[in-house]
Formats: structure tokens, C-alpha cells, sequence
């Protein structure tokens, strides 16, 4: 089953400083069709203005994958974690029992990031936070696991869940394949270029939730990105 939500169908909440568009039900945005996919939660689509940001928060029982999408965004916890991360990067945090944190837009333009939320499959653990440089060219042409359950197996950054976040590039024309199962959920977002997948075409930052299917095909009808999680 695939089921492509066009981006101008997800929520929306205009903050002046944040303009945000929530994939599934947040915040005052509520659809109870959409309050996740499978164990993701959230997959919020920001756009967060120069020299502004998300003051110090607290969250508990989540993690929380950040990717960045253009400029940068600068992290700062109450574990003492501080870091940059910039296009292309990913940053995650392991809420646990309990973390507080910020996070600004230093820079002097607008930041683009993707927000995903997927609720973890152990609880009572100390917070957690990491960032990884990612090299670009590792992902042309194919996916790359970002983010992962089983990290060391995938050298990616380590998320408490069973899933995975991965990342492709793709030149108009290209192809890339992601096995898994078919009692899995995906949900796949290119924030650039229109794809298809599986035969199935979405616009770019539409939404494409995906379950029931052993192979997921994603072709690039223009210079593409894609982001894709797969989760239980």
C-alpha cells in the first residue's frame, strides 16, 4: 500500500519565526487519520528564520532525529551537549527519562530541517545526544543509513528503536532500492525534485506512506533528494 499526501493537505502553523508543516497530528494540528505511521510519530517540516530558533524545552520517552536540510542549526542540552549541525547532517536525540534543550538558528539565513519523531522501543534509560558529519557523495545514486537501531551494523548514528533513517541523491533519471518487509512502515519525503515510487508520483515535501511492500523502488523524474525511515 501506498498512499502519497500532498504537501499542501499536511498541517501548517505560521510562528513568523517558525513555519512549520506537520506530516501527522501536532501542536494544534489534529487528524485522527494521521497521528503517525507505524512507530513514527512525527515528521515535522521546518522552515526556522535567521537568528531565531526553539528555546530550552523538555521532552521525555522520544527520539528525535533532526536532518538538515539547508543552513544549520546549533544544539545545546542540559546534559552540557553543544553542537553545529549543518546541510546534509543529522543529529539525534534519545530523550530517555528526561532532557531539556534549544534549539537556534545562528546563522544569517533561513534553516530547513526535517523533524522526525519515532517513539523508542526502551523506556527508562539516561538521555542521550550525537551528530554526525555525513560525506554526500556517500549517498549518490543510493541510500545511506543515517540514523539506525542496530548503529554499529549500519555505521550510523545509534537510535533506541527498531528503524532506520536513510538518505539518497539522485540525478534525473536515477533509480535507488531499499529492501525490507512488508509488515514494516515507511514513509518517504523529497524535500527536492518529484520521484516516484513504486510507480506511485509525489511533488516534492509530499508526504508517501508505504506499507506492505517487500521492495521500494524510488526513481527521480528531476535532480532529486530523498528521505526515507523505516520503522515498525
Amino acid at each position: 500500500m501506498i498512499d502519497i499526501r500532498p504537501f499542501a493537505t499536511l498541517g501548517h502553523a505560521d510562528h513568523g519565526w517558525l513555519d512549520a508543516r506537520h506530516h501527522f497530528s501536532f501542536a494544534n494540528y489534529h487528524d485522527p487519520d494521521r497521528m503517525g505511521w507505524g512507530s513514527i510519530r512525527v515528521w515535522n517540516d521546518d522552515t526556522i528564520a535567521a537568528q531565531s530558533g526553539f528555546p530550552p524545552h523538555p521532552h521525555r520517552d522520544m527520539e528525535i532525529v533532526t536532518f538538515v536540510r539547508s543552513g544549520a542549526i546549533t544544539h545545546r542540552d542540559s546534559l552540557g551537549n553543544e553542537g553545529r549541525t549543518a546541510a546534509g547532517d543529522v543529529q539525534v536525540m534519545s530523550a530517555g527519562t528526561g532532557i531539556t534543550h534549544a534549539e537556534m538558528n545562528r546563522e544569517d539565513e533561513a534553516t530547513t530541517l526535517f523533524q522526525i519523531w519515532i517513539i523508542p522501543d526502551r523506556q527508562g534509560e539516561q538521555p542521550g545526544w550525537g551528530q554526525r558529519t555525513f560525506p554526500k557523495a556517500t549517498r549518490e545514486g543510493g541510500f545511506e543509513v543515517l540514523a539506525s537501531g542496530d548503529a554499529e551494523a549500519d555505521d550510523a548514528l545509534p537510535i533506541r528503536t527498531d528503524a532506520k533513517v536513510a538518505a539518497a541523491t539522485l540525478a534525473k533519471g536515477q533509480s535507488a532500492v531499499w529492501n525490507t518487509s512488508g509488515d514494516r512502515h515507511q514513509y518517504l519525503v523529497a524535500p527536492k525534485g518529484r520521484v516516484t515510487v513504486n510507480g506511485h508520483e509525489a511533488q516534492p515535501r509530499d508526504g508517501i506512506a508505504v506499507t506492505g511492500e517487500s521492495e521500494i523502488v524510488v526513481e527521480a523524474l528531476d535532480d532529486a533528494e530523498i528521505v526515507l525511515v523505516d520503522a515498525r
